[in-house]
């Protein structure tokens, strides 16, 4: 077929041929993988990250947002970028950058080093934040994947150790690009029940360096570290360490470990009452001994002054006796009364327990809706003629308009 003439074609506008190349470039590559190696990379107002892939050859601009940035990066480092390609202002060819990851277990590494300094200056992995678990937990939060060895074998230790628990499951991908995401939400899930599990569990069975690295991310470490939930994590085998071990109220070398650690063993708990009572059986009885010991020398002393005949010093001690043993079933009231105040204490204990989470669970959905909240967050509100804007429909260019942020108010044109 001959080519088209020239004057065949319609002109297009610089403007139309880059919508043209856009719309293009999304149909053919709504999204692809880019491999290279950072250069110029920073990070613009806290918000916005700007970076170049390059390699022998080319550089290509690349863009994100800082949420986006669950590992550190810097200069020289190796990734393996997600993105959409697109032609910006002055025809400029970018990648939005949607994920990305680090490609050699030397850059990772450095990314976790950089992760840990950081937030080891926040003091998010301070020994004195972390809290103790629970003795006797009734309910587990677990988090992992329900297909996973390292499900199976917790269920079945814990199973073993101790048993009659309530075990809540969120199932989760643990590893890849989607894993932080799911951990961080699962996290968020447990600690924002209405009835939140005693202990909260997170677990993965071995793996490579990459294969681990969705619990040394910014945003599942910070997670575990804003637990309101007390948390033990294991995760991998006893070598691995992952930045979530170290925000961890309690740091497990392997799944199996966690289990161990979370309950205690029953039949050394058994044990244990027993010897207890065995060694209270015997300091009663000796105890016993005594007084009567001490009681049969009351008696011969007070028969030796008194003169009194043996019959009825053994009457004197069977009334004797008779008294303290109506002495010891007062005792024993008593203490069942006390027994039973005690526990309608621990009743109203629990109701202001509840009645406390509910009233923080309150005060954040409260802090949630408070405005300057959502501007603190990065949001804005704009305004026309001292009207809150929801739409540029009834805007022209010239119109003078006001953007309120968090903390200043900035003046503005429309243009367009």
């Amino acid at each position: 077929m001959p080519p088209a003439h020239t004057d065949q074609l319609p002109a297009l506008s610089v403007t139309q041929l880059v919508d043209l190349v856009n719309e293009t470039l999304a149909f053919a590559y709504p999204s692809i993988v880019v491999e290279g190696e950072v250069s110029s990379f920073k990070i613009n107002q806290g918000r916005y990250v700007f970076f170049d892939l390059k390699d022998d050859t080319n550089v290509i601009n690349c863009f994100m947002m800082v949420y986006a940035l669950k590992l550190p990066l810097e200069d020289g480092m190796k990734v393996r970028l997600t993105g959409t390609p697109k032609l910006g202002k002055f025809s400029k060819f970018s990648l939005t950058v949607k994920s990305y990851e680090l490609a050699g277990e030397g850059h990772l590494r450095r990314a976790m080093e950089l992760l840990k300094a950081k937030l080891t200056t926040e003091g998010l992995f301070d020994p004195a934040r972390k809290r103790p678990l629970p003795q006797f937990p009734q309910t587990i939060g677990l988090i992992t994947s329900s297909t996973s060895a390292a499900y199976a074998d917790f269920c079945k230790i814990l199973a073993t150790r101790w048993g009659g628990l309530t075990i809540q499951l969120v199932d989760v991908t643990v590893q890849g690009q989607t894993a932080p995401d799911q951990i961080v939400t699962a996290i968020e899930t447990f600690n924002h029940s209405p009835n939140p599990p005693d202990v909260l569990v997170i677990i993965r069975g071995g793996g490579s360096l990459e294969d681990l690295m969705a619990f040394s991310t910014e945003p599942v470490t910070r997670a575990v570290a804003a637990s309101r939930t007390p948390t033990i994590v294991g995760v991998g085998h006893e070598i691995d360490f992952s930045l979530a071990d170290y925000a961890a109220d309690v740091r497990a070398a392997t799944p199996t470990d966690a289990a161990r650690i979370v309950v205690p063993d029953r039949h050394e708990v058994l044990a244990q009452i027993s010897s207890l009572a065995t060694r209270n059986t015997h300091s009663l009885h000796s105890l016993i001994n005594l007084k009567r010991h001490q009681l049969d020398q009351s008696l011969l002393r007070l028969e030796h002054y008194l003169k009194l005949p043996r019959q009825r010093v053994q009457t004197a001690e069977v009334r004797l006796w008779h008294s303290l043993d109506i002495l010891n079933r007062q005792r024993q009231s008593r203490l069942m009364q006390l027994n039973m105040q005690a526990a309608r204490l621990s009743t109203i204990d629990r109701l202001i327990t509840d009645y406390r989470r509910q009233l923080d669970h309150k005060t954040q959905l409260l802090a949630g809706y408070n405005p300057q909240a959502v501007l603190k967050r990065g949001y804005a509100i704009v305004r026309h003629h001292n009207k809150i804007l929801t739409s540029a429909r009834n805007l022209k260019p010239g119109d003078a308009i006001m953007i309120q942020l968090a903390e200043d108010q900035l003046s503005a044109e429309v243009t367009t």
